[in-house]
């Protein structure tokens, strides 16, 4: 797979607490050279990134980050309010207090909530992999398309693990035909993004793959 395509399922991340504007412009600027999917942002700099990239790759945002435990109604105002703001992408946590109690229709109408809120624009749904059973894990890819997701997502990158290469195959075998997979959290080198992708993601959540690519480039050019 040649650089230029893994690049165009890359969401190019900065979500960290202390992200400032000139650390959102520099992503937006890398994001817009390297052709990626999307930027993702924290819900404050979204309106900054969309009048940066003006339309050159979309804009992400989170929302219930990193929890996933705000109410369904703080939620879907958050997504009402990322979109206004100019979100084309909304990441929403999903409740993993409704998961670990098995309460799948209130995990389905928090999920329902946000994707009303959010018409028309894509919808990916965390669900913090490190943190479930196996069981969970088979069952949530289902109730995310239920919900309305249109991605399932391994992780938020902010708790005690990402994306696995065994998570990433397992949504694959249980994900309904309609749900694609966002792997997130973790993804350190070319290599294992490559692995992602052949597995069955078709979007890669990282800070590091546009860096890497751009390490590559200056080293062929001597700099």
């Amino acid at each position: 797979m040649e650089n230029r395509e893994l690049l165009r399922a890359v969401d190019h991340t900065l979500l960290k607490q202390t992200a400032t504007r000139e650390e959102i412009r520099a992503l937006c600027e890398d994001a817009a050279r390297y052709g990626v999917a999307s930027v993702c942002v924290p819900p404050c700099h979204v309106a900054f990134a969309k009048e940066i990239l003006a339309g050159k790759c979309a804009v992400c945002t989170v929302v219930g980050f990193p929890n996933g435990n705000t109410t369904t109604a703080a939620k879907a105002f958050e997504a009402a309010d990322a979109v206004a703001r100019g979100a084309d992408e909304i990441d929403m946590v999903a409740n993993l207090s409704y998961v670990r109690e098995g309460d799948w229709e209130g995990v389905r109408a928090d999920i329902a909530a946000v994707r009303a809120a959010c018409p028309g624009k894509i919808l990916k749904v965390i669900v913090e992999t490190c943190l479930l059973t196996e069981e969970e894990k088979k069952k949530l890819p289902a109730v995310v398309f239920a919900g309305g997701g249109d991605f399932i997502k391994t992780s938020t990158g902010f708790s005690t693990g990402g994306a696995t290469f065994e998570d990433v195959a397992l949504f694959r075998a249980c994900a309904p035909e309609g749900l694609k997979i966002k792997a997130a959290g973790g993804i350190s080198s070319l290599e294992d993004a490559r692995r992602f992708l052949e597995l069955g993601a078709s979007r890669l959540g990282t800070s590091r793959i546009v860096k890497l690519i751009k390490q590559e480039e200056e080293g062929r050019n001597g700099q």
